[in-house]
């Protein structure tokens, strides 16, 4: 009972305008972040506008780590652009190159093969089960600028 006791007496002595000053604080800093991200989103047109690189298969362009700012417009995605797509069925998304873009004429619509620049094969195995290729909805946007964090393994 004096260890409930111990916690609760510094809770009591507590007043409430501080208390409540601080919780508005807090809020603020949380709406104004959200509020940031939702901006970042408006403007680059992509619903992730930084991503991190999580493996080492587009070294030594990119490091596990590193922070990738993201665009997306309606530009025509070309071969040697580093792009970052989801796979149908994995939520995490991957950061690797195009290598070869594929028009149908037919339909208008574009095929994309991709590879991590580390890697020795194209992305097809990383696709979903009897997929080729990626289509334009699986990419989130192009990669127009990096920042090594200095968590990364290499921040030099």
């Amino acid at each position: 009972m004096d260890s409930l006791r111990i916690v609760v007496e510094p809770i009591r002595a507590m007043q409430i305008r501080p208390v409540l000053a601080q919780t508005v604080s807090l809020g603020m800093i949380l709406a104004s972040a959200l509020i940031i991200w939702k901006g970042l989103m408006v403007v680059t047109g992509t619903e992730s506008p930084l991503v991190v690189v999580l493996s080492e298969s587009m070294e030594p362009g990119f490091k596990r780590g590193d922070i990738l700012f993201l665009h997306m417009n309606k530009d025509p995605i070309r071969a040697g652009e580093i792009v970052v797509f989801n796979v149908d069925g994995r939520d995490i998304p991957i950061v690797h190159r195009v290598i070869k873009v594929h028009e149908r004429h037919d339909t208008a619509e574009i095929d994309i093969l991709t590879k991590g620049d580390n890697n020795l094969e194209d992305d097809r195995l990383l696709y979903a089960h009897g997929q080729l290729w990626l289509q334009q909805q699986h990419i989130m946007g192009r990669a127009i600028g990096t920042c090594s964090s200095v968590h990364s393994d290499y921040w030099w």
